[in-house]
Parts: structure tokens; C-alpha cells; sequence
């Protein structure tokens, strides 16, 4: 009997590219998606019987994983290796932020106990993000593992990122005997990826802090998905896949250079006129755009990732710099459509509206 991987979040891009990629791996019989729908993509491969004999067996499960049901799940096939995707930095759509934060800390809680309690269990791999960092002004130029933040996030999915991270070392700890890998993506971008900073850099117009010009950090979603399947599996002679790890594209970019790269023009606002805007874009689901992506455009973020070439053995294929030029040649479209527009600016005269009445909220007059 080969492997049998547990993979949650295989709605998202991310988890459902990763279901294919593991599939192909030689050694693995069974792979099982956890979530609560299943992904729009084609992961159980009946649409091609031929290519069906070189994948690994695919099994989706309807579940929720702040429920113990999860435990079932582990159990009923024999579980041994759990990649746990399901880690959110996102609320858009019909998922209010309590629904998200709930299955990032409750969830991992509830999947953790699961698997302490399953003696199959030998790997665990953990998506986290590199904004358990922060982004404050005093940071140090580059982050390593060992280093901890200046100012702990308060709030957000970056604290999300923190609880969820203590809660694995926990697991750590009363299970020495499973291989535990955290990885800790910088931001994640590509042609097809749907993360909150991709989605800004769809813009058509790209609102930034006045005076400030961030440097920051990519991950191709290709080279994400092989970080995640290198993990699940056991690490080639003289590296180590246990551990926790940064996971960024080479070289450094700062937000102007990134725009121009994308040819995005950019509007320079005042902090408290883009935070307002932000906020107003949350509101009308427009755009999921958290107060530490505010931070991070406004401070940035630098990573080290010596350990993740030289401990887990892995040199992303692209660079930071070739990340975005891949995301601006793939002609990804802008996130505004005509009728996007239309709709949105429906939605903002509504909000202004309401915020100024009186009472916030009362009958118009």
C-alpha cells in the first residue's frame, strides 16, 4: 500500500493544483480533498480514461473541518501524510472574515487533534505565509526563520498565521515521531493565481501610499505547488524537508518597479485615503484587501530563503522578477470589467450614502 495524502482547501487554486501535481507522484495510491465544495478544476480525471492509470486515486470528502467528522475521514482511509491548505487570507464572496477565521484557527485545532490521535500519521505539511513577520517600519532588512516580528500582528489573517503556527508546534511536540513542515509562502502570483495581492496587481489603476515604495517579495504558483509537493514526500539524500521554511522567488522588487513592470499606472494617496479605500472595497466585495496587505504596501517585507535552498533542497524555478513577468506577458485581464464597473460604482454611492446619514444607517431623507 503506497501513500495516502489528505489534502484540505482543494476548492482553491492552490489546493487543486496541488492534487494534480501529487497524483503524478510515484508512491502515492490515494490521494483525498477535503473541503466544503469540490474544486471547479478536473482532479478525478474520468474526462481522460488513459491519463486515469498514471494518477494516484482521487477521493473527494464534503466536510467541514472545525467539525470533529475530520477524524473519520483520517481514519476511514488510512491516512498517513495531511497537507493542510485550508489556510485562508481571504473573505471575499459570500465568506464573512468570522467564517474564514474560524476555519483557520478552529479548523486547524480540530485537524490537529485528529491527527494526534491517528497513529498513521507520519508527515504534516502546513501552508502558513510569511505576514506572521508583520510589516512595521523598524523591521530588519531581511527576515530568517529564527527571527521573531518587531510587533506581533494584532489582528487579521496574519494572526490567524501565528495561532495556527503555535498550535503546530504543539502538535510537534506530542508527536515527535511525525515529520512537521511549515512553509511560509511570500506572496503567491501567476496567471491563474487568486490571492490578494494578485488581485490588486489586476487593477487597472493601482492606488499607493504616498511617500512610501515597498519592497517586496513573489512566489510563483508553479514553484509554490512543488515547495508543497516536495514536502509531502521523503526529502532526497542530504536535505531535510522537516522544519520551517521561507518560501520566496530570488531577488527583490519595490512596488513602483512592479507596477511599471505590469504597466499599471499608480495613484499616490494619503495613508488614511487608501486604507479608506480599502476598507470601502471590502465592504462592496470587490477586492478582500486586509489591513496587513495595507501594511505590507506600506512597510514591505524581505525573506531569507537559505535554509529552503540549501535544507530542503529547492531553488524556485522563477525569480521574483520573472514571477511578475510572467503574471504581465500571461495578458491576464484587469479585475474591472465594463460591468464591473458599472455595478461597483452602484455599490459605492450606496455606501457613501448610508455612512452619511446621520445616524449611519437611518431612512433617507
Amino acid at each position: 500500500m503506497g501513500k495516502v495524502v489528505l489534502v484540505t482547501g482543494v476548492a482553491r487554486h492552490l489546493g487543486s493544483r496541488y492534487v494534480q501535481a501529487i497524483r503524478r507522484q510515484p508512491g502515492v495510491d490515494l490521494v483525498v480533498g477535503v473541503d466544503l465544495q469540490p474544486s471547479a478544476h478536473d482532479l478525478d480525471g474520468t474526462t481522460d480514461p488513459d491519463r486515469l492509470a498514471d494518477l494516484a486515486e482521487y477521493r473527494f470528502v464534503r466536510a467541514d473541518i472545525r467539525r470533529p467528522t475530520v477524524a473519520g475521514v483520517i481514519a476511514q482511509y488510512g491516512v498517513d501524510t495531511v497537507v493542510h491548505l485550508n489556510v485562508s487570507t481571504t473573505a471575499l464572496g459570500s465568506t464573512s472574515r468570522s467564517t474564514v477565521k474560524e476555519t483557520n484557527v478552529i479548523g486547524t485545532m480540530q485537524l490537529l487533534a485528529a491527527a494526534q490521535k491517528a497513529a498513521g500519521v507520519q508527515r504534516l505539511v502546513v501552508k502558513s505565509t510569511t505576514s506572521v513577520y508583520g510589516s512595521a517600519p523598524r523591521d530588519p532588512a531581511v527576515f530568517s526563520e529564527q527571527m521573531q516580528p518587531k510587533v506581533l500582528p494584532s489582528g487579521g489573517f496574519a494572526k490567524d498565521a501565528v495561532e495556527v503556527e503555535g498550535y503546530v508546534r504543539g502538535f510537534a511536540r506530542r508527536r515527535p515521531d511525525v515529520a512537521v513542515c511549515v512553509l511560509r509562502f511570500a506572496n503567491i502570483i501567476g496567471p491563474h493565481a487568486d490571492t490578494p495581492l494578485a488581485d490588486y496587481f489586476a487593477l487597472p489603476v493601482l492606488p499607493t501610499v504616498l511617500g512610501y515604495d515597498p519592497r517586496l517579495q513573489f512566489v510563483h504558483e508553479d514553484d509554490a505547488v512543488e515547495v508543497l509537493r516536495l514536502a509531502s514526500v521523503d526529502p532526497r539524500r542530504g536535505t531535510t524537508n522537516v522544519g520551517t521554511f521561507n518560501v520566496a522567488g530570488e531577488g527583490v522588487m519595490v512596488l513602483s518597479q512592479a507596477a511599471r513592470r505590469l504597466g499599471r499606472p499608480t495613484v499616490p494617496m494619503l495613508l488614511p485615503a487608501v486604507s479608506w479605500m480599502a476598507g470601502l472595497a471590502r465592504q462592496t466585495r470587490l477586492l478582500d484587501f486586509s489591513p496587513e496587505q495595507m501594511r505590507l504596501l506600506t512597510h514591505g517585507r524581505v525573506v531569507d530563503t537559505t535554509q529552503l535552498r540549501e535544507t530542503f533542497g529547492y531553488h524556485p524555478g522563477y525569480t521574483t522578477e520573472q514571477a511578475l513577468a510572467d503574471v504581465a506577458g500571461s495578458g491576464r485581464p484587469g479585475l474591472l470589467r465594463p460591468e464591473q464597473v458599472a455595478g461597483w460604482t452602484s455599490k459605492v454611492a450606496a455606501q457613501l450614502r448610508v455612512t452619511a446619514l446621520p445616524d449611519g444607517g437611518g431612512k433617507r431623507r
